[in-house]
């Protein structure tokens, strides 16, 4: 009996439907925000969703997802199957065929070659790879002819679809980036600025972390797109001048990520410029727990690295105390309103991904306060603040300059004073600490704090290259240029193994009830990861723009060659 695949939707080959809109560049220019600034162009480089999002602009994938979660071709022709033929019958390989005619935007012809090319960048094993879940169980990258690409994986592979598809894994150039695989990628500047792509733009200059100027790609390949003939990122400020900028001003087209409270935005949807767009997908904006010790008294290089597990979070009673005091209702209420929701898990949906764990929806106070004493930690002085061995329960609690982040810190670190943990905040520039720069002390991936605090995502509607981040391997190191996935240190061979039996299990409710269970281990059981509220996407688009289409499965920017100008 032939195993059928688990498609979520992706069997059928969509196609984009283009907004109304007259030949390329008519509309002339349009101008997006990012406040948090973009500080490269390559994703492979970058687990920064604003990096991520603005080299959509310009880097394309084999497949992207829709609205819906639907899987829909980008370079390929269509989406494979076992019944079209594109995925083995023993589901080892998937087999993708590239449109016919596609450039770069240099006119040269894309080929099988690069893609192989880019699988062979994110995986070299002196590289640090942003994306590397994505690529987790590829055994080889086959290139029977220029249009054809072979992915042969390890062991059969019920969900076949993570390589190549999103905008977290887009396709590279080999002329471009052949000469910066490995230990050189991060050194190559001008690939990782401009980089040659295929997508309806074309980067013409770079300010790393301030403003991004490009033009249409005169090689797309649809004459008629894009209808901008310039785009303007710009980074820098706050969510709230970003969301003014739109609302209030229309100095700008889109502004990503507004993330203001409730009252600010209906004051600024009342002024009539433009609206709030707002989708709910797998966003949690979460507190992640450091099981390495962060302290600037070991030497550089084993600063939050296994070679030093964490000296007061190596208890989990610890962990689940920190988790227990938080009340994630408060938190929406002033930070979200509707366009959030309290979760206590990593994985809010689809539904047949999602655990039905509710236990940190409920505040407990003094809960917190007994797993504290069971582990050892009183307030020996009266001074407030827990000690235990003559060390007193102090952290460090790093986030991003953002108004409601900095309102969450205030109150958590409000509540976890109360159970006397002693909190120190800082918050660091979001264009640094979501950039990647392994020079960098305050990245999120380098993790130089106790806990830290942000939101991202996965592509698509299956959790498996999410889940992937969390294995042994992914855990960023000076090794890998501090750009593994696993920020937060956890290695449990347990889990490892259900990430591998995930791999190979057929069937939604299967798969859905090993991704619970590995929810529920990084969360509810072992309290490594804190989530605090399910966010939906929402971000500021002015009304004189037509054909965004909000999407919660993928890159914001994701149908950028059918906006248009409204008439």
């Amino acid at each position: 009996m032939k195993i059928k695949t688990l498609l979520m939707g992706a069997a059928a080959a969509f196609v984009l439907a283009p907004a109304a809109q007259a030949e390329r560049g008519a509309d002339g220019e349009l101008k997006i925000l990012y406040y948090q600034a973009v500080s490269t162009l390559n994703p492979y480089l970058s687990s920064g969703t604003k990096d991520v999002e603005a080299g959509s602009l310009v880097l394309d994938p084999l497949a992207s997802f829709d609205q819906d979660g639907n899987m829909v071709p980008r370079l390929a022709v269509e989406i494979p199957t076992v019944e079209n033929g594109g995925v083995a019958a023993d589901l080892t390989s998937i087999t993708w065929k590239l449109k016919e005619g596609i450039t770069w935007s240099d006119g040269t012809p894309l080929t099988s070659e690069d893609v192989k090319f880019t699988w062979e960048y994110c995986t070299h094993p002196e590289g640090g790879c942003a994306q590397g879940a994505k690529y987790e169980g590829v055994k080889t990258v086959e290139t029977p002819d220029p249009l054809t690409v072979k992915v042969v994986f390890e062991a059969p592979k019920p969900y076949p679809y993570q390589p190549f598809t999103g905008a977290t894994a887009p396709i590279l150039q080999k002329a471009q980036f052949g000469a910066c695989v490995g230990a050189a990628a991060s050194s190559c500047t001008e690939q990782n600025s401009k980089p040659i792509g295929t997508g309806p733009f074309v980067v013409t200059d770079f300010k790393v972390n301030d403003v991004i100027t490009l033009e249409a790609n005169p090689n797309y390949r649809d004459a008629a797109k894009p209808a901008f003939a310039k785009v303007t990122v710009k980074g820098g400020g706050d969510a709230l001048a970003a969301a003014s900028a739109v609302m209030e001003t229309g100095e700008f087209d889109y502004a990503w990520n507004t993330q203001i409270n409730p009252e600010q935005q209906a004051q600024m949807e009342a002024g009539g410029k433009g609206k709030f767009v707002n989708a709910f997908g797998t966003l949690v904006e979460r507190i992640e727990i450091n099981m390495t010790d962060p302290s600037s008294d070991l030497p550089e290089g084993e600063r939050s690295t296994p070679k030093h597990p964490h000296p007061i979070f190596s208890d989990a009673r610890v962990r689940q105390a920190l988790s227990k005091a938080i009340d994630r209702n408060v938190l929406v209420e002033v930070g979200y309103g509707a366009a959030g929701r309290p979760t206590c898990n990593l994985v809010p949906a689809p539904a047949y991904q999602a655990s039905d764990n509710t236990d940190c929806l409920t505040q407990d106070i003094e809960g917190a306060k007994k797993l504290l004493e069971e582990a050892g930690w009183v307030d020996s002085d009266g001074d407030g603040i827990r000690d235990k061995d003559g060390k007193k329960l102090s952290i460090l609690y790093q986030t991003s300059v953002n108004a409601v982040r900095q309102d969450f810190q205030a109150l958590v670190k409000g509540w976890w004073n109360e159970i006397g943990v002693e909190v120190e905040l800082k918050s660091i520039d979001p264009g640094v600490y979501f950039g990647g720069d392994a020079a960098s002390p305050d990245t999120f991936q380098k993790f130089y704090a106790d806990v830290e605090m942000y939101a991202n995502n996965f592509d698509g509607t299956d959790a498996e290259p999410y889940m992937s981040q969390y294995l042994c391997d992914k855990i960023p190191g000076p090794d890998n240029q501090w750009q593994g996935e696993n920020v937060n240190r956890f290695c449990d061979p347990a889990y490892d193994a259900l990430v591998k039996e995930l791999s190979s299990t057929v069937g939604i409710e299967a798969r859905g009830a090993l991704v619970k269970k590995m929810n529920d281990m990084l969360t509810k059981d072992s309290h490594v990861i804190i989530p605090l509220v399910d966010r939906g996407r929402f971000s500021a688009q002015s009304n004189s723009i037509d054909g965004f289409i909000m999407n919660s499965w993928d890159s914001e920017l994701w149908n950028v060659a059918d906006w248009s100008r409204v008439k």
